[in-house]
């Protein structure tokens, strides 16, 4: 049986919370007792529109818990064939998303005194993946984004984490090659894929309040690849 973290009163925005690793999250909190509000594509929304998030965020009774599931995995392409296009829109989802996100959340949980935020990065923005920089590089930023964050919000009662999953079954594989999912698994010492089901454990703990004494952190989730 899966182990229950209280969310009784709390509330919850999800961004990427209609598929993959963000419904997973989602019902996971719903279990604990949040009221959890999903921010998606799948319902007209953009992270890479701030003012959209902002107006999310704004129609809030009460920000509690933030998690930052949007993500795109981008073409699987070498370097030299990565086009300004396709750059920018990875980045855009991955990095820009999760800031226009942070942003929003901080002031709400601020004027609480209380706040927990979990970003979605990769063990790509560690180690790097052939035939994906922008997605690597998009989420090694999301990473140092989530450092910066926790530092600066340190004493506010908000904590600011990010998890690093290896390859995860989710819809992100439908949009890259089977060469790169091949190149992934490979690497991951327990020999498999993981689930949502397992990255929505750890999301949880990092978003609950038996969760304290962590902040700019990344946990990593990745089957044993994570060397560092």
């Amino acid at each position: 049986m899966a182990n229950r973290y209280g969310f009784e009163g709390r509330v919850a925005l999800v961004t990427g919370g209609a598929s993959g690793i963000g419904a997973a999250v989602v019902e996971r909190l719903r279990e604990g007792g949040a009221d959890v509000r999903v921010f998606d594509l799948a319902n007209g929304e953009d992270v890479r529109d701030s003012a959209q998030l902002d107006a999310a965020v704004d129609r809030l009774p009460r920000l509690d818990v933030l998690v930052c599931c949007a993500g795109v995995g981008g073409d699987s392409l070498h370097t030299e064939d990565v086009g300004n296009e396709e750059w920018e829109r990875v980045h855009a989802i991955n990095l820009n998303g999760v800031f226009y996100a942070n942003r929003a959340a901080i002031p709400k949980m601020k004027a609480n005194g209380y706040g927990r935020i979990v970003n979605v990065a990769s063990v790509a923005g560690k180690e790097g993946n052939p035939m994906a920089g922008a997605y690597s590089s998009s989420k090694g930023a999301v990473i140092a984004l989530t450092k910066a964050i926790g530092k600066d919000v340190a004493g506010s009662g908000i904590l600011v984490n990010a998890i690093a999953p290896a390859v995860i079954n989710t819809p992100i594989l439908h949009q890259i090659s089977q060469e790169h999912i091949e190149y992934m698994t490979a690497r991951i010492p327990l020999g498999r894929v993981g689930e949502p089901e397992e990255v929505a454990g750890l999301v949880c703990w990092l978003a609950s309040e038996e969760m304290t004494f962590s902040t700019g952190a990344v946990f990593d989730i990745s089957g044993g690849r994570a060397t560092y």
